[in-house]
């Protein structure tokens, strides 16, 4: 593969200031391959998909306000799409990724040149697959750098790491996918989870590969924190050293140091690390934080190493101990945490929290089932039933061709209109036991039109339907500010007295609590077709997702802008 002039200066850049770390692409055109490759992990071989043969895939490093193309060929068996996560493509969701939302798949063989919009996105973003659930293994960094003449408004490190979290499984995941959906079921557990594609020290044929950072006393590290695991929550902590946060989700946030940070897939973390201990080896440790009840999960723990230079070269001296994570049921921990993030809110960089709000939306977010009909095959849910999931009790179901086109070409039939703004039924959402006949959602593929422009406050209530648990969600297209959070059911007269107005914290992807609720605000100003959904790849299998569509300004500025002509065919 050619690189263009500027990739091969930048790789000259980055050898010389961070010699010690992986250096990765920084180019106008980058290509993507699909494809499999054959990796071994916990002592077996299985073929996997990845991008240009790597597990994680390569990094994509650019500048604040670039646009960059990357030319995506699949030479994979199953379709592909590739989603930039936190990538807001400023009126141009074209090349936003997900499958039959933005775009029809690229099918086996095709290609698909997508075009990336930087914005405003400053710091630590991913992409990955969005089409099945291709994204256990096709994932990668995005680190977006200031532009040349800005600084990072924290003393500059003296290198930057992405620490990439996932989950593997040893069989085939397009199989557990089928499987679910052909059971009714829930997914089999994953078998580890993995640092930088490394299960580690504690899991069966591991330890040779075990991920490590070498640090020298006294310098600082920025690690760049991803869960791209695909349904879990975890805990994540180095023995000895506290972390100090100092963005997510590419926005920059007040410096909070802490013991431990909590990250819900789809979130990113940009932790300072000061390399400030005593000379030794100190594990990195991530395990699972999980609030379900009588639900399996993946309850073991994933380790890499900070080690220092000089020090401990011998690979037979002995292990180093483990940090103090919280118990993987401690949600007051676990929101403790995110509770912790601010804005930082200086005048370099200005937050904008919409005050006045035209449009309030209430979204009731819930695991649901369908009763067995006798075209089912299995029904393994709950007491016979099918696992479902569904927003405001709509369980949404893909169209066959995307969305986007449609709305764009004013095609008739393909989407309704009738998403509501409110849960259509009231009741205590968390209450411990509730009427069965409320576990049962319609099906549709409604969406809701958002005037360009417009101010919206979305609150996200979690239900105890069925079983109660966090949910990570994300939205398409945007950054929103955070502005409360609670347990139990959204009182709408007392709680928006206690939102944090003047530097809420300002994110693309939110962590719903255990029976509680999120309000999130933002401004409708990127018009296009952006879904919303739950970063819990089964829940998102299962309907827990719908669609904003944003409506064109008056300006020519502000309308979306048009199709690239290599748009793959449905």
């Amino acid at each position: 593969m050619v690189f263009p002039k500027k990739s091969f200066l930048f790789q000259i850049l980055c050898f010389l200031l961070f010699h010690d770390q992986h250096c990765s692409l920084a180019t106008d055109e980058n290509e993507f391959v699909v494809k499999e490759a054959s990796y071994t992990r916990l002592g077996s071989t299985k073929k996997i998909l990845t991008v240009n043969g790597q597990f994680p895939g390569p990094t994509l490093q650019v500048q604040h306000g670039e646009t960059v193309f990357v030319n995506i060929y699949n030479q994979g068996k199953h379709n592909i799409t590739i989603h930039w996560h936190g990538v807001l493509q400023k009126r141009y969701p074209w090349s936003d990724g997900p499958e039959y939302i933005t775009q029809c798949p690229i099918q086996p063989g095709g290609r698909f040149t997508q075009k990336l919009i930087f914005s405003t996105e400053e710091g630590t973003l991913w992409w990955h697959a969005h089409s099945d659930w291709s994204r256990a293994t096709v994932y990668g960094a995005i680190i977006i750098h200031p532009k040349i003449a800005n600084k990072y408004p924290f003393p500059k490190p003296d290198a930057e790491v992405p620490i990439i979290l996932g989950e593997w499984w040893k069989e085939d995941v397009a199989r557990i996918r089928q499987r679910m959906y052909e059971s009714g079921g829930d997914a089999n557990i994953s078998d580890a989870f993995t640092i930088n594609g490394q299960p580690g020290d504690f899991y069966p044929c591991s330890k040779q590969g075990t991920f490590k950072l070498t640090v020298d006393r006294g310098k600082t590290y920025l690690l760049r924190l991803i869960n791209a695991a695909m349904n879990i929550i975890l805990f994540f902590a180095i023995k000895k050293h506290n972390l100090t946060v100092v963005g997510i989700d590419g926005s920059y946030t007040k410096p909070l140091s802490s013991q431990f940070v909590t990250i819900s897939p789809g979130q990113t973390i940009d932790a300072l690390l000061y390399a400030n201990q005593k000379p030794d080896r100190y594990y990195i440790a991530a395990r699972a934080y999980f609030s379900g009840l009588n639900v399996p999960f993946d309850n073991t723990t994933t380790t890499a190493i900070v080690q220092y230079r000089r020090q401990y070269n011998n690979p037979t001296s002995s292990l180093p101990s483990l940090p103090s994570l919280p118990f993987y049921n401690d949600t007051n921990a676990a929101f403790s945490f995110f509770r912790g993030l601010k804005s930082l809110a200086d005048k370099n960089h200005p937050i904008d929290v919409p005050l006045n709000i035209r449009n309030r939306i209430i979204i009731t977010i819930s695991v649901n089932s369908f009763p067995c009909s006798p075209h089912n095959k299995s029904c393994s849910g709950p007491n016979g039933t099918r696992f479902a999931a569904s927003m405001n009790n709509i369980s949404f179901i893909f169209p066959s061709t995307a969305l986007l086109q449609a709305y764009y070409q004013h095609a008739n039939g393909v989407y309704g209109n009738r998403f509501p703004d409110m849960p259509p039924f009231i009741f205590n959402f968390t209450a411990r036991y509730l009427p069965l006949n409320l576990e049962t959602p319609k099906l549709g593929t409604d969406v809701m039109f958002l005037d360009y422009n417009s101010t919206v406050e979305i609150v996200l209530q979690g239900t105890n339907l069925m079983a109660g648990i966090d949910h990570p969600i994300h939205l398409h297209g945007y950054n929103f500010y955070i502005v409360g959070s609670g347990f139990g059911n959204f009182d709408i007269y007392k709680d928006p007295l206690k939102y944090n107005l003047k530097d809420p914290p300002f994110r693309n992807t939110v962590s719903v609590p255990v029976n509680g609720w999120i309000t999130l605000r933002f401004k409708a100003d990127n018009p296009g077709v952006w879904l919303l959904h739950c970063h819990i790849e089964r829940h998102m299998t299962w309907g827990m997702k719908t669609v904003f569509i944003v409506k064109d300004g008056d300006r020519p500025e502000e309308m979306l802008l048009p199709p690239p002509p290599d748009m793959p065919p449905c």
